[in-house]
């Protein structure tokens, strides 16, 4: 199994490297997801190990790097030359582009040659150091030394197993990557994605997870804490957002000089939403497969990206064992989009709407409320969806009143009243409950705890308060004459 779009740095949004252990099909493969620690909020490596032929169980290996690194290296030694060497044949015989493989591979020998890292004792420091030299080559976020992990190869194809299934427990309570799944009013769906799991042990949650955002009006996938994963969940989740059979990317593999295609699968468990309006949030941190979700969207025009450009990795590949305690990550593939022959290596996906990360949410949403507003099939719907956009905007742009405006408003209405207390408008009912109004507009009010009715205040042309207009989330309304 191929590490597709793993992201193998630490104390970033994906992490690589690591340990193997052997399969009776040869080298085991290492492939990097984001996982995170739910309880340090600390990011997390996570390891795909496929153990056995036709044995498809994906293993999460969930374990801090920043913690290893910051801790400092086990006082032990390692051969620097022999770490050199071995990476360096590595590069060679694997790396995606052979002459940029073959040019890293020469420098650190040169460096190593030059006696650069003679004082370098640690491990983690001399992991650091390759790590930078070999980028400075290749500009490959991908490519990346480790030392030693202290995860402990398994010894027996038994040991793997059982590896495995605590890893799989683990993953599962990750809940494989879905985070967060909300409706918001409007009828807007919110999908928070931290990771692109195997659609082997992710896909009953993915199906879930489509199945609730499918009867929305549109469709927010926020992947601005996503730093990867694998293409087949990339490819189960975006088959909901077409019908017809739509290519999405291409994978150009060095071994064997072949390409493998990737397309929209014919058919998923449940409703499909092909003409759903769409929006996808990204960051500097959104890395690797989450990067090509992203990617594939926009280039087919399927759509709206929001936020910052990403990290820029589009070069997936494998963990090798290095020796001495270390292992290294090789990019031994290239993404390619049938759309526009390139990637995002190096460059990153550059967002339709660029906004600070931190906005990204806001103006996703705003722009959603704007969209289902103008394609409403009735009016209810059409003021839902303006009743969100007054909620949203006043949260972006908080109204403030003068104490003069706020003073005009006070007097009797039908059978309640309207107060002044401590600088803050309230409006008290008949039974003596009360509730403080929160300023939308210059002239429109929320109910603080009530989601409904809203109070719209109509002046003359004198500015004098005649009446107050009941609003509700379906457009209907009643007036309350002042008195």
């Amino acid at each position: 199994m191929r590490a597709d779009h793993g992201l193998p740095f630490r104390n970033s949004l994906m992490i690589g490297g690591g340990t193997s252990a052997t399969s009776p099909t040869g080298r085991l493969t290492l492939v990097c997801i984001l996982g995170q620690n739910r309880k340090t909020r600390k990011l997390q490596d996570t390891y795909l190990v496929p153990l056995l032929p036709h044995f498809v169980v994906m293993a999460l290996l969930l374990f801090s790097m920043g913690d290893a690194y910051a801790e400092g290296d086990p006082a032990k030694a390692f051969d620097q030359q022999q770490v050199v060497n071995t990476i360096s044949a590595l590069l060679n015989a694997n790396y995606v582009s052979p002459e940029l493989g073959r040019q890293a591979a020469e420098y650190i020998e040169s460096r190593l040659a030059a006696g650069e890292y003679s004082k370098i004792p640690s491990a983690a420091g001399f992991a650091d150091a390759l790590t930078a030299d070999l980028r400075s080559v290749t500009h490959d976020r991908h490519l990346t030394v480790v030392p030693d992990t202290g995860v402990t190869p398994p010894s027996s194809i038994e040991a793997a197993v059982a590896q495995n299934e605590r890893a799989a427990r683990q993953a599962a309570r990750a809940n494989y990557g879905f985070e967060k799944l909300e409706h918001l009013p409007g009828n807007v769906g919110y999908l928070d994605l931290r990771g692109f799991s195997p659609s082997e042990v992710g896909g009953p949650t993915a199906i879930a997870a489509m199945n609730f955002l499918g009867n929305s009006s549109a469709v927010i996938i926020d992947l601005r804490q996503n730093g990867g994963g694998e293409p087949s969940m990339i490819q189960l989740i975006t088959s909901y957002f077409f019908v017809a059979s739509v290519h999405l990317n291409d994978i150009y593999w060095r071994e064997g000089n072949r390409t493998a295609q990737f397309w929209t699968l014919p058919y998923v468990p449940g409703k499909k939403m092909p003409e759903m309006p769409l929006y996808v949030l990204i960051s500097s941190g959104t890395f690797s497969a989450a990067e090509e979700f992203a990617y594939n969207l926009k280039a087919l025009k399927r759509a709206t990206i929001i936020g910052e450009t990403t990290g820029g990795g589009a070069n997936p590949g494998d963990s090798f064992p290095v020796g001495s305690g270390f292992a290294v990550f090789i990019s031994t593939g290239r993404a390619i989009n049938p759309v526009t022959g390139s990637n995002w290596e190096g460059v990153g996906v550059i967002p339709d709407r660029a906004v600070s990360s931190k906005d990204a949410l806001d103006e996703a949403y705003r722009e959603a409320l704007i969209q289902v507003e103008s394609q409403a099939k009735d009016t209810e719907q059409r003021a839902e969806a303006a009743w969100a956009s007054v909620t949203l905007e006043a949260k972006l742009h908080p109204i403030g009143l003068s104490l003069g405006a706020k003073r005009i408003l006070v007097g009797g209405y039908g059978h309640s009243r309207v107060i002044l207390e401590e600088d803050e408008l309230y409006l008290v009912m008949q039974s003596g409950q009360r509730f403080r109004l929160i300023p939308l507009t210059h002239d429109t009010f929320a109910l603080d705890g009530a989601e409904e009715p809203r109070l719209r205040f109509v002046t003359d042309r004198n500015g004098s308060v005649q009446k107050f207009v009941q609003l509700y989330t379906n457009g209907e309304s009643d007036e309350v004459i002042r008195h």
